[in-house]
């Protein structure tokens, strides 16, 4: 090995196991000052979680220098293909290992923070890590990967084995408990409204239908056990994954309450509603999750003994009654239940109209000529999410900061031109426009405001909000435009583009063929981003802590998107997309941002009348600036096309 090699690998050794660790330590510190959270589990807890982590990424690394000959580093992979020890278990051990020692290091520390922020953090950065670069780099070396023992069983219709039931177990139930309890611990927030419908908390309590009740738990739990084939278990473990995680999206974001009603009198079926009510919370009622597992475990069990439907059927319809009737949830509760059961076992119809939506968008160019100009249709969702974000923006800081977000707006939308001139700008691409430039620019806009009005902070964050929306509507004028198009996928997932004023026919030479619709992973991560931080802002943070949150996820969402990215002209430096390596950088400084204290954020307010026509403006200008050229000039910022 070279000398400049070797100082390499000790860099990149350096990096993980020093600087990463004492990073996160001092971010977790930090946070603590600033942020207000409860603290949960023990010593005893936390030094199990901890040592179980340490030891796994221990034989992990073990693994790879005696099996693989060589060192745990992404960068400089081992010779051979690990698939023993540790890697037999779960498929990545030492990330598994390292989530874990995060964990049970912020117990033992008593660091709230460090368990709730950091360590969830931690877990989506391994994630966008791993599926936006270390799987592909590992299955290009040396092909495809076997499974590991904890795993979803395949999608065939021969028996399931033990370990496919038993891995279902714990795929499926493991993750739902934790983050469940975890929700339960966070509690409601005092402003929470409650999923009563008028008259319906007087409804009566009948305790015998505890029974009912009860019979959840041995229902859903023994459902891998009657499974008939994989497929079907396959399908419930995938169903329970999904459902898990929209109700968790839910009870966070959409905090709305069932208090359990009162229970009267003395008796078994009493004192079993008050034991199970022990650590109930109100904030895990909507969507009611006895009802979602109970729907989700039927089809089993209707697999199982087909004669027996209209019983299995019955049975599902008397817990959904038991859970009014116990006083444990509202109506509304079994609605939403409902519904997310059918968005989930309908997924594959859902995702396929979704696709064939957004087919049909990426070959809606329209342009008209009007003299020598020329006006393309896309450049309306350009306005459109100019509008929004403004509104949004406008809606949280106030009309007072009118003026300094219209300047942010500007600085922004010019930084994105320069910005791309520098990185993407060609004879074929005039007028581009980059993402990370506009970030730029308004953050100079922000340092200016901070020094000279100390508002920066402030309309940063408003700015940010305003921007995940505006960023999720704008991907649909990519969409059309077909820049940040995907590379190619499988039939399945991927939209064809057929325009030939479309960036993937006119440059990139990819019409006809199936891409990822990355424009549309980045419009539903943008999305739940902008969920996330109107959430924040109505439980009073900083200013700067909703700025480094927008940061922190960005950076994420982009560094997996930019893995599914296609587009010819975006530059690779050592292993990773240049864009990749800015996400890297939106992640360190949103970390950085968020342990900055200071005053909470304002109450939301309504727009005044005054605005509006502002808001119309800026809309019909960014239209103007994203969706007019002049066709036959060749000068630098002429032409979109």
């Amino acid at each position: 090995m070279s000398p400049a090699g070797l100082l390499r690998r000790i860099g990149y050794a350096a990096l993980f196991v020093l600087v990463l660790p004492l990073a996160l330590a001092w971010w977790a510190t930090r946070l603590d000052a600033v942020v207000s959270l409860p603290m949960v589990g023990g010593p005893l807890w936390g030094a199990a979680l901890a040592l179980g982590g340490a030891l796994l990424m221990l034989a992990a690394m073990s693994d790879l220098w005696v099996h693989g000959r060589g060192l745990p580093m992404s960068a400089f992979p081992p010779e051979r293909l690990v698939a023993r020890g540790s890697y037999r278990l779960v498929r990545d051990p030492i990330y598994f290992g390292a989530v874990m020692l995060a964990a049970g290091v912020a117990i033992l520390a008593g660091s709230p923070a460090g368990l709730w922020i950091v360590t969830p953090i931690l877990a989506l950065s391994v994630a966008a890590w791993v599926f936006g670069f270390e799987r592909s780099r590992t299955v290009a070396q040396f092909g495809s990967l076997p499974e590991p023992l904890l795993r979803l069983p395949d999608a065939t219709d021969a028996p399931p084995t033990p370990r496919d039931r038993w891995a279902t177990v714990v795929i499926s139930f493991i993750p739902w408990l934790i983050l469940y309890l975890a929700v339960e611990k966070l509690g409601a927030p005092a402003w929470a409204p409650s999923a009563y419908l008028p008259g319906e908390a007087q409804w009566p309590v009948w305790p015998w239908t505890e029974l009912l009740y009860l019979g959840t738990y041995p229902f859903v739990v023994l459902a891998p056990f009657v499974a008939p084939s994989r497929a079907a278990l396959r399908r419930f473990a995938v169903g329970g994954l999904l459902a898990t995680g929209i109700a968790i999206t839910c009870y966070l974001l959409i905090p709305v309450v069932a208090p359990a009603k009162p229970v009267s009198g003395e008796g078994i079926w009493q004192a079993l509603m008050r034991w199970e009510r022990l650590s109930d919370s109100p904030i895990t009622a909507f969507p009611a999750f006895h009802l979602v597992w109970t729907m989700l475990a039927a089809p089993l069990y209707r697999a199982r003994w087909p004669r027996a439907r209209l019983l299995h059927g019955v049975f599902v319809a008397a817990i959904a009654v038991s859970c009014v009737t116990t006083g444990m949830h509202a109506v509304l509760d079994l609605v939403a239940g409902v519904l997310l059961v059918l968005m989930v076992q309908r997924r594959a119809s859902l995702w396929a109209g979704t696709r064939g939506v957004t087919e049909r968008l990426a070959n809606s160019w329209r342009e008209w000529e009007v003299g020598p100009i020329r006006v393309l249709s896309h450049g309306a969702w350009a306005g459109l999410c100019a509008m929004v974000g403004l509104a949004v923006s406008l809606w949280l800081v106030g009309p007072a900061h009118l003026g300094e977000m219209l300047a942010m707006m500007a600085a922004a939308i010019m930084a994105a031109a320069l910005w791309a001139q520098l990185v993407e700008g060609s004879p074929q691409l005039l007028r581009p426009y980059g993402y990370f430039g506009g970030a730029f620019g308004a953050v100079g806009v922000a340092i200016v405001l901070e020094l000279t009005r100390g508002s920066g902070w402030l309309v940063l964050a408003g700015f940010g909000v305003g921007a995940a929306f505006a960023q999720a509507i704008g991907r649909v004028r990519c969409l059309v435009q077909g820049c940040c198009h995907g590379r190619e996928a499988p039939e399945s997932v991927g939209i064809r583009y057929h325009h030939p004023q479309s960036r993937v026919v006119r440059l990139a030479g990819l019409g006809g063929i199936p891409l990822h619709p990355t424009p549309l992973y980045s419009l539903g991560w943008m999305l739940l981003v902008g969920a996330i931080l109107v959430r924040l802002w109505f439980a009073e943070v900083s200013p700067a802590f909703i700025v480094g949150v927008y940061f922190i996820l960005s950076g994420i969402g982009r560094f997996l998107e930019e893995h599914f990215r296609g587009e010819p002209q975006t530059a690779t430096v050592a292993g990773l997309r240049l864009y990749q390596w800015l996400a890297l950088g939106f992640l360190v400084v949103g970390a950085a941002a968020t342990t900055i204290e200071g005053a909470v954020v304002p109450a939301p307010m309504a727009l005044s009348p005054g605005v509006i026509p502002v808001i119309l403006l800026s809309g019909l200008l960014t239209w103007v600036a994203y969706g007019v050229e002049v066709p036959r000039s060749s000068r630098r910022f002429s032409r979109l096309t």
